[in-house]
This record gives structure tokens, C-alpha cells and sequence, in this order.
């Protein structure tokens, strides 16, 4: 799961493959794994052809089995992707509607008669993030009463949104915002529509007939040392200074384990095919994966960047591309495809500090250059350091130390940030500015985050 999109920091950009391209790549990827950012399987293909495909580093830290590209990964969020699909595919069954209410197939629900599938589809269900309700009061009791040794499923999530029915963020359809509970849900409509399994349906009707051999959603009771190409997590401790095996942090710890936000494991080689796939009828008509792939737009008739199951982005210079990252239980993983060119890169890591130095490859491959670095006075650096809030519990800190500047979101990742003036930062590990605004006094009230085309704004606390 991720926690918000606002600022994802994993961003790739697709790119015209050469051979000075691919060793560039490489040359770039080695030296991430040699700095210890980055352990895990990159692919990139062109036109369904590989161009490039590279374990580095370990599947299992203990017996040293290495990488390769059979491993299997977490896919975390990127498993949307696949829960959407699950809904199309129930949708040309004639089974359900996009705009069907959710009570239709989750009556309890009551309090949330007013969501549609789509809503959930696209994020703009209004109800709040599944990230937020485990950390509320109410579900630390529930969990405390009735979950002690167990693990929290899709029915405990329906269960405890019935008792408690915590209010909307929204009105469905007015806001996009992030949401891995309306993902959740829609895995539980999956279930109850079909009358299988969520982790049945998706074997039967998406990874058989692709042949992934190697995709499976996991289950509570399996035994993950029996899967072959395992590829555990790692989440870095900061107070060991190493990383440790989230699988076995777990065995002793509350779970919670829903289907249709993550929980699907796949490997680099599969989610090709899966790619692939997305260029036939092969799983839904070409009308259906066409709506897939359309920004949904809100009440006001805005357009959002998300369709079902996929991030969409228009770029001048590459044309459109649908991506999506994730990260969940030492896992971070990315998948990004240029549907105008057909080119797609997939980037599984089982080290959740890994970085993609994704603008850095971007530059290299077309020669773009950085925009010139300009020297700042100490006390400039003094003037942009700072906390900036995206939103309650989401903020974004900018400081110095030794003339040196960097950046970090919460429970993101530490970034290297560079000034093109004082008043303007830019990353080179990822396509991101940073620009600050001041007031008639002179100082610096808050900043704005531009990357993907977005614009957003942070204000800088007192």
C-alpha cells in the first residue's frame, strides 16, 4: 500500500532505446546497486521485445540465493492494476455496472450508499484510506477484541466500516484522493458477484489465460519458504543499521492481509506478458481496455490523472504513458508503459530503501542536460530549510548540512536536491522541482511540488 500519491518520487519516464542507451542504463543501475539503492529486476522491452532485463543483488539475504528473473515479488499497489481488470472483466460478463451503487453487492454498507464502483475504480470515493482507519482508535480496539492472532482479511475491513462507519473525506466524485480502501472493497464485490474466490477468479480469468505461471494472489495460510524464486522483503531498521526480513517481523504480529489493494506476487517476465496483453482483446474488448485508460473526470467535469487501476500521463515530448508504483512489506515496485511507442519498463525490488534513478537515465539517454546549479549562500539554504505540510500527517522537510541541500517526504525516502536559483530546487534521481513562494515581507510561506505535470502545494509550518 502506498500512504498518498501526492508526491511519489517514483517516477518513470519512458525512453528511445539505443545501444549507448542500454549501457548507459546498466552503467547507472550497477552503480545504484553498488551504493546499496538498489537490489532487485529491471526489464525494459520495446515493443514486446527485451532490450534489457538485469537481477542485481539477493533473494533471500541469509542462504545468499541471488536475484534472477523468475524471482517473485510482492507487487503491492501495482496489484490494482488487476483488481480493475477483475471489475471489466465482470462487467462484459454482464454481472455488474461501473455505476452501480456498492450496496448493491455489500448491503451493510449502508452508510455508504451513495459510492459507485467507478468511484472506487478512480479514486474518488471519498472514504478514507484504509492506512488511516488501522491507525484510528476504533480499529486498534476491534483489532485488540476481535483480531488477537489473527489476521485482518477483506471481511474484517467490510465488518468494521459497518460498525464504526467512519465518515467521508468527500462527497464521492467531487475530490481524486488516493484510496486503498475503495480497492479493498471492490475485491469483496469481486468475491460476491462472481462466487469465487478473489484469488480464484484472478487465476482463472486473468493469469491462465496469459500464461503467467509465476502470478498468484498470496494467501494468509501460505507457506512463503515453499515458494520457489521467493524474493523476500527487507525493510531497513534505522537502530540496527541493517536490513531485516519483514516476513519474519510478522510472524508474531497482527496482519493485515486484503485482496484487491495488493497482495498479488508476480515476476518481471509475467508482468511483460501481462503488458502484452493489454495491446489485444485477448482478456476484454478494445472499447473496454480504452476506458481503462481515460482520466476519470469529477463532478465539475475535471479531469483526474487516474483511470481504472492506472496513473495516466501526457507528455509533450513522449505522448502517454500509464504507469503505477507500490510498496508494501519491503517491497517497492514499478511498472510504466509508454502506449503511444510501446515501451515498458518494470522495476521489482525486495529492499524497501531502493531508489530509481529514473530522471538521471532519462538525461543520459537523450543528452538533456540538468539546468545549470547554482551556489547558495548559507543563509539562502537557511531560507528554503524547513517542514512543509501536504496535508495532516504528510509533510515534506527541506534541509542542509555541510552546503549540501536535501529533501524528504514522511515515511518517503531522502533525496539530493540541487539549486537551479534561490527560489527554485530540482532532484536528478527523479523528474521533480521543488519552488518556493514568498510573501511582501520576503520570507518564504510555501512551496509548490512539480512533478508529473502536477502542481501541489505545501505550507510552510511556523
Amino acid at each position: 500500500m502506498k500512504f498518498k500519491t501526492t508526491l511519489l518520487f517514483l517516477f518513470i519516464v519512458p525512453f528511445t532505446f539505443g545501444q549507448n542507451g542500454i549501457l548507459i542504463i546498466d552503467s547507472v543501475m550497477t552503480a545504484a546497486h553498488n551504493e546499496g539503492k538498489l537490489n532487485g529486476n529491471v526489464l525494459i522491452a520495446e515493443k514486446g521485445q527485451i532490450v534489457y532485463n538485469r537481477s542485481f543483488g539477493f533473494a533471500n539475504e541469509t542462504t545468499k540465493e541471488k536475484l534472477n528473473e523468475n524471482s517473485v515479488f510482492g507487487l503491492a499497489s501495482v496489484s490494482k492494476q488487476f483488481t480493475a481488470m477483475a471489475v471489466v472483466i465482470l462487467k462484459e460478463q454482464g454481472k455488474l455496472n461501473y455505476d452501480d451503487k456498492i450496496t448493491k453487492y455489500l448491503p451493510e454498507l449502508t452508510t455508504y450508499d451513495n459510492i459507485t464502483i467507478r468511484n472506487m475504480l478512480n479514486h474518488t470515493s471519498g472514504l478514507p484510506d484504509i492506512v488511516q482507519i488501522t491507525n484510528s482508535p476504533e480499529a486498534k480496539e476491534y483489532m485488540s477484541v476481535r483480531l488477537v492472532g489473527k489476521i485482518a482479511t477483506n471481511k474484517d475491513v467490510v465488518a468494521f466500516l459497518n460498525l464504526y462507519k467512519p465518515k467521508l473525506e468527500f462527497t464521492p466524485g467531487a475530490k481524486s484522493e488516493y484510496c486503498n480502501t475503495g480497492y479493498i472493497l471492490l475485491g469483496s464485490i469481486i468475491e460476491r458477484v462472481s462466487g469465487s474466490t478473489y484469488a480464484e477468479f484472478l487465476d482463472k480469468f486473468i493469469f491462465k489465460p496469459l500464461e503467467m505461471n509465476n502470478t498468484f494472489v498470496l494467501s494468509p495460510v501460505t507457506v512463503v519458504d515453499k515458494i520457489k524464486n521467493y524474493a523476500y522483503g527487507y525493510i531497513y531498521s534505522e537502530v540496527l543499521k541493517k536490513y531485516l526480513s519483514v516476513d519474519s517481523l510478522l510472524n508474531d504480529n497482527l496482519q493485515v492481509m486484503t485482496d484487491g489493494s495488493s497482495g498479488i506476487y508476480s515476476t518481471v517476465i509475467d508482468l511483460l506478458k501481462w503488458d502484452r496483453a493489454l495491446y489485444t482483446d485477448k482478456l476484454v474488448s478494445f472499447s473496454s481496455i480504452k476506458e481503462i485508460f481515460e482520466p476519470a473526470r469529477l463532478s465539475d467535469n475535471t479531469k483526474t490523472s487516474y483511470g481504472f487501476g492506472w496513473f495516466i500521463r501526457e507528455d509533450p515530448n513522449y505522448g502517454k504513458s500509464v504507469f503505477h508504483t507500490g510498496g508494501d512489506r519491503g517491497y517497492i515496485t514499478c511498472i510504466d508503459r509508454n502506449i503511444d511507442h510501446d515501451k515498458t519498463v518494470i522495476i521489482l525490488e525486495n529492499h524497501d530503501q531502493g531508489v530509481f534513478f529514473v530522471d538521471i537515465i532519462n538525461h543520459n539517454l537523450y543528452n538533456i542536460d540538468f539546468p545549470d546549479e547554482a551556489k547558495l549562500s548559507q543563509q539562502q539554504l537557511d531560507a528554503l530549510s524547513g517542514t512543509y505540510e501536504i496535508q495532516k500527517g504528510f509533510d515534506f522537510r527541506v534541509w542542509s548540512e555541510n552546503g549540501k541541500i536535501y529533501g524528504q517526504a514522511t515515511g518517503k525516502k531522502v533525496h539530493s536536491l540541487f539549486a537551479e536559483n534561490e527560489l527554485m530546487l530540482f532532484a536528478k534521481a527523479v523528474d521533480a522541482k521543488l519552488q518556493f513562494e514568498i510573501n511582501s515581507q520576503g520570507e518564504i510561506t510555501h512551496l509548490y511540488i512539480l512533478q508529473n505535470g502536477n502542481k501541489t502545494k505545501a505550507e510552510k509550518k511556523k
